[in-house]
């Protein structure tokens, strides 16, 4: 009789549900303060009420849920049968908020469909061009994310941009216990509390905090029991500049897509990487799932980078404990007042483990950028993209004077910079000799292969 114990670390294993709930339930708690601060902020910048925002959270859980069973269980091509957490991308708001104070939330949401068809687009292609996503480029794509992503959790840590108190030693603190707790039950303990490390880690966190005067239940007090998410409630609009916009953002959450998809597979799989029909259906699901976000209210919708840290933290790939995560968002997309008793968990609780598990996505990244030998080729690859990339975010002023369409590109966290240039340095760039030697070596051996087919 096979170990129940064992099927968590297999991608199509069917643990128990006391075992998959709560695997599920962590990766659901790393991201739900991710998935609902985009639609505050662009609610706050567009000056919706209290209700529509609100209204605009519900639809985000929703919509988050559905697309995350989509990636775990795939319809058709739709999909990448991979433990995929899909939320509201961050990546997107800076966009979203030009074109909102330009032409409206109906603007933005217009641009936002739009945009998802176009990566649809991109998703059936990507067989033909998967060849310029090597593992060192999606590797520095990992670096990139996790590097950038980085600075947000040290910000959550101290208590959340814009805190009256941020910073404080309160923060800190309860930033330090969630972090010590983590540590604590991942690396000293074994079975279900270290593989729930994360989840244990921000329960306590949770609780700590209740007597520190941190959470205020209000918000959970006056939410519904039961509402049904309303498609288009706030209408579409399509404006050309808009949607452009909205595409070479749609470009860069290509690039994220396939790193995410490439880091689950390298930190959860280990031995290969992510095949033609895994990347192509991510990216097919990332961007009929932006569009579907968009008829449903809210922004883009994105792989997430911290639940792909869960992973190579916990090494846990199993999609059927990771669609029970999916399955309580669904719920607090029904649910309302389920979803506040998540959302009222302070930013320095989240920041606590969003340290460890940001960090580990850049170790992610540097065990594949580190399959083969940085010298030569590759390290000038690295160097150069990860030098520009992170110089002009560190260094925003760099740019300017750059017209707007460019400057987007450059502004932010220097992902997109790191992405082009590691993919247009690996085209062009020469081969090193050992390279060379062996690509020779492997068409030969593919030859060979078919040949004793024959």
């Amino acid at each position: 009789m096979e170990d129940k114990r064992n099927l968590i670390y297999q991608l199509d294993g069917k643990p128990p549900l006391a075992t998959a709930i709560p695997l599920g339930l962590q990766h659901v708690l790393a991201m739900f303060v991710g998935n609902v601060t985009p639609i505050i902020i662009i609610a706050g910048v567009l000056n919706l009420s209290v209700q529509e925002k609100s209204f605009m959270i519900q639809c985000a859980m929703f919509v988050a849920g559905l697309v995350s069973l989509v990636q775990c269980y795939p319809i058709g091509p739709v999909g990448a049968r991979l433990p995929i957490i899909m939320g509201t991308s961050f990546g997107f708001l800076p966009v979203c908020i030009a074109i909102g104070m330009k032409y409206g939330l109906p603007g933005v949401l217009g641009a936002v469909f739009a945009g998802g068809v176009f990566q649809v687009f991109i998703g059936f292609t990507m067989k033909y061009i998967r060849k310029y996503f090597p593992p060192l480029v999606t590797g520095i794509v990992l670096l990139a994310i996790g590097l950038s992503l980085v600075g947000t959790g040290m910000k959550y840590f101290a208590g959340g941009v814009g805190a009256e108190d941020f910073g404080s030693i309160q923060n800190l603190m309860l930033g330090a216990v969630v972090l010590v707790t983590l540590l604590y039950f991942k690396q000293f303990t074994k079975g279900m509390t270290s593989m729930s490390a994360v989840l244990i880690a921000l329960i306590v966190g949770y609780v700590v905090a209740i007597p520190m005067g941190k959470i205020n239940f209000e918000a959970v007090a006056n939410a519904h029991w039961f509402s049904m998410p309303v498609p288009l409630r706030f209408g579409m609009e399509f404006h050309i500049d808009a949607m452009l916009s909205m595409f070479v953002m749609n470009v860069i959450s290509t690039v994220e897509t396939v790193g995410n998809t490439c880091g689950i597979v390298s930190g959860g799989i280990g031995g290969r990487c992510a095949t033609d029909r895994e990347v192509s259906g991510a990216v097919i699901a990332d961007g009929l799932g932006t569009s579907f976000a968009a008829l449903f209210n809210v922004l883009p919708n994105t792989s997430y980078g911290q639940n792909v840290g869960i992973i190579a933290m916990t090494r846990v790939i199993n999609r059927f404990a990771v669609a029970t995560g999916a399955m309580f968002l669904l719920l607090a997309g029904f649910f309302p007042k389920l979803g506040a008793i998540v959302a009222v968990m302070p930013p320095s609780v989240l920041g606590g483990a969003a340290i460890v598990m940001f960090s580990m996505m850049v170790v992610s990244g540097i065990n594949q950028v580190t399959e083969e030998p940085l010298r030569g080729k590759n390290g000038t690859i690295l160097a150069v993209s990860l030098g520009l990339g992170l110089g002009f975010s560190l260094v925003p002023d760099a740019t300017k004077h750059f017209p707007h369409m460019i400057k987007m590109l450059f502004e932010g966290s220097g992902v997109a910079v790191a992405t082009f240039i590691a993919i247009f340095l690996n085209i062009i760039l020469p081969d090193d000799a050992d390279a060379k030697l062996k690509k020779l070596h492997n068409a030969g051996k593919e030859e060979d292969d078919n040949i004793c087919k024959i």
